[in-house]
């Protein structure tokens, strides 16, 4: 067996890409296709009277604009399940009333012969609108709070506690209170959110940026009250999505809907700005963190209250207490969540959803309680190490947290580190050290994959997944020819289409910790069929069990006996044999708790004569598991880190008094750039995690984002003596009094 997993290998997908011949949804062209361009609100809030449409109806190659007045109106909601899997981003159906929520919601969509035509005539559209009630668009510490003084309706379900936290934050020795606070973030994949639908006869094609080709599949079949058999969704390449393309957006209904109207393919791909308004964010968050602790730094308390907006149109809980009861020893901890209703678009998860924001919380308070015991901060933290999981009370499937936190501690140089603030300098310049830890749940799924072996001695494996630029091509791939002996050139790896058995979501970092079992077992199930139709009378493995025929190097083997699949074809006068299989969870998820852990350390350093702060230098050690592929698991976490040091220090969606949100460009919406992205170096551990599956294997997306934000606080409040609670942190913050 080849040993094509656990190395380092280029992604097979990478010529295509560099080439330009991977087909991005908005590189879709169909015979006769037409072009839909969207139509935005203007307002956050009011009721939408009329549409003013002659002049866009008469501009050149417009074919029709369709809108509440003339829309489809056999459509269902979705039911909006994961468990059924038809989850869809916004529950509400586009143009379903005349009633505006956002800035941004769609009213209208132009479709004409070209995207140019499309676009000059959507800017003809005005709307009328009766605008007497005020929008909702207050930040989160201005709305009504609960005793917790927080705002929002108390999520029941969001609660978790043990012990009594209250009573033992009242008796602590030393205690910590604060509020902390996380700007509104979008997503801002370079890929715009695109669709092209097609239909033939009662059968529906969508090509979608999408990370979950099943889940629209089976959204648009209950939208359109379809047998699900009927619609496929196509992604095969996506340009990124980081949770904001997780489920179905109204602009996939809007174009399918006018596809079936028109009789022609029709593609829609959403403008920039009405990305930004119109599909997904992180929501702004508001964290309160109570820490109680004996002056040893044991820690007695913690209290974990949090609020996240929400919008009108739906409802998003983004749960960043989540990973709070599992962190650390204590015996008394409580968490709550509240959600508040805002005239905004509808957020969703993004990349470390829940967990990026309520560590930055949660680490950027231990900081604080360290430098209140005048204790090390890693020391504190390794006084607080549990070795099972608290919340649960199980143990962990794989701990390794402490040599993480030894070995980029080392690698950084944290021994060189003086406490004092502002104690370490360099020219004009003043460095601080910050660090946290680093933390996500180890999740799997549900999956199916068919195995395939052709008679030219190549590999195909399909799986109803995706591949939004992570890597999971090259890592099925990998997995095959290890499984097989067949080198990875020989593998043609299906993905992206839900015509193909079920695969899940690429999205909470489970994608490879659940594809690859179900590889392994289609492969066996493969193996297993052929073995079963070469054992009778006369044939090459004759009077042999097929379960004592296995496969090895190519060839199907039982003790002395070795025949190559493609000679057993060949007799066969087969051009190919495959199977599907499917895997799932089993037991394990009773008897372990199963998370990765990081530890991430950074170096900042602050002019103030020039007022300049810039991150200098990360270094983080992760524990995931077994990396199948290290160089694209590498690139995960450095990618993490960087979307991290965006939370930390430029991005914030802003709106108006009014509800508009105006930067929704990326000239005004500021992301880290090249020029921003200091040196980064990525260790990762290699302790296999067979409890999860038989490949040791947890997944990588999103545990680099997650403690980032929070050193970097930690290291600014090093460097300046100033405690900077509110992302992001501006020069204008570290400025004010």
């Amino acid at each position: 067996m080849s040993t094509a997993t656990g190395t380092p290998k280029p992604r097979i997908d990478g010529a295509l890409k560099l080439t330009g011949q991977a087909d991005y949804t908005a590189d879709i062209s169909l015979e006769g296709q037409l072009y839909g361009y969207p139509v935005g609100s203007t307002i956050a809030r009011g009721e939408l009277t009329g549409l003013e449409l002659e002049t866009a109806l008469a501009m050149p190659g417009v074919v029709d604009i369709y809108h509440a007045g003339n829309f489809d109106s056999s459509l269902r909601h979705s039911p909006n399940s994961f468990a059924e899997e038809n989850t869809v981003s916004e529950p509400r159906l586009p143009f379903e009333d005349s009633t505006i929520h956002y800035h941004g919601q769609y009213i209208a969509l132009v479709v004409a012969d070209t995207l140019e035509h499309a676009r000059a005539a959507a800017g003809e559209v005005i709307p009328w609108y009766s605008n007497d009630r005020p929008a909702v668009i207050d930040s989160l510490s201005a709305l009504p709070t609960d005793d917790t003084g927080l705002p929002g309706v108390l999520q029941e379900g969001d609660s978790n506690s043990r012990g009594d936290a209250a009573a033992a934050f009242d008796d602590a020795e030393v205690t910590h209170d604060a509020f902390y606070s996380i700007a509104t973030e979008t997503h801002s994949a370079m890929e715009l959110h695109a669709s092209t639908a097609v239909w033939a006869g009662d059968r529906l094609t969508v090509y979608e940026s999408t990370q979950g080709v099943v889940f629209q599949k089976n959204a648009l079949a209950e939208i359109f009250s379809m047998p699900s058999e009927k619609v496929n969704v196509i992604s095969h390449f996506i340009g990124s999505g980081f949770g904001g393309k997780l489920f179905m957006w109204p602009h996939a209904v809007m174009t399918a809907v006018a596809a079936r109207r028109l009789g022609k393919p029709v593609k829609t791909v959403v403008p920039r700005q009405l990305v930004f308004t119109s599909a997904g964010s992180r929501p702004a968050s508001l964290q309160r963190i109570r820490i109680g602790a004996r002056k040893d730094g044991t820690l007695t308390s913690i209290r974990h209250d949090a609020s996240n907006e929400t919008a009108f149109v739906g409802m998003h809980d983004d749960t960043v207490i989540t990973a709070t009861p599992s962190m650390y020893a204590c015996d008394n901890v409580a968490v709550t969540n509240r959600v508040a209703e805002v005239n905004h678009g509808m957020p969703c998860p993004m990349r470390a959803p829940g967990e990026a924001p309520g560590l930055f919380a949660l680490e950027t308070a231990m900081d604080e309680l360290a430098w209140q015991l005048d204790i090390d901060p890693l020391e504190l933290r390794r006084r607080n190490f549990t070795d099972k999981d608290p919340a649960s009370d199980l143990p962990w499937s794989s701990n390794y947290l402490k040599e993480c936190w030894d070995n980029a501690a080392e690698r950084f140089g944290w021994e060189n580190r003086t406490a004092e603030i502002g104690s370490m300098r360099e020219g004009d310049e003043v460095i601080g050290y910050g660090m946290a830890t680093q933390s996500w749940e180890a999740m799997r799924q549900h999956c199916s994959a068919r195995a395939t072996f052709l008679a030219d001695g190549g590999m195909q494996i399909a799986c109803g997944t995706q591949d939004i630029g992570t890597g999971t091509y090259t890592i099925v791939a990998q997995t095959a020819s290890e499984l097989t002996g067949i080198p990875i050139d020989d593998i043609d790896v299906r993905l992206g289409d839900a015509a193909l058995p079920s695969g899940p979501l690429s999205g909470g970092s489970f994608a490879t910790a659940t594809v690859l079992p179900a590889v392994k077992a289609a492969i066996e199930a493969a193996v297993r069929k052929l073995a079963e139709r070469v054992n009778g009378d006369g044939q090459a493995f004759e009077g042999a069990s097929a379960d004592d025929i296995t496969l090895k190097d190519r060839s199907l083997v039982q003790g002395d006996r070795k025949v190559a699949v493609t000679a057993l074809l060949d007799e066969l006068e087969l051009g190919q044999i495959s199977d599907v299989a499917s895997t799932a969870p089993g037991d394990e998820q009773d008897r372990f708790s199963f998370r990765s852990f990081g530890a991430v350390f950074v170096e900042v350093r602050w002019d103030p004569g020039i007022s300049r702060l810039r991150v200098a230098r990360i270094v983080s050690t992760i524990d995931i598991g077994r990396a199948i592929n290290p160089m694209t698991a590498r690139n995960q976490v450095e990618g993490g880190l960087v979307m991290g040091l965006g939370m930390a220090m430029f991005e914030q969606t802003e709106f108006d008094h009014n509800g508009y949100l105006y930067n929704s460009n990326l000239a005004d919406y500021i992301v880290p750039v090249h020029a921003d992205i200091p040196p980064i170096e990525v260790e990762l551990l290699d302790h296999p995690d067979y409890h999860l599956n038989v490949f040791g294997a947890r997944g990588v997306g999103e545990i680099g984002l997650t403690g980032i934000a929070a050193a970097i606080s930690n290291a600014v409040y090093h460097a300046t003596g100033k405690r900077i609670r509110d992302l992001p942190i501006t020069p204008e913050r570290l400025l004010a009094d």
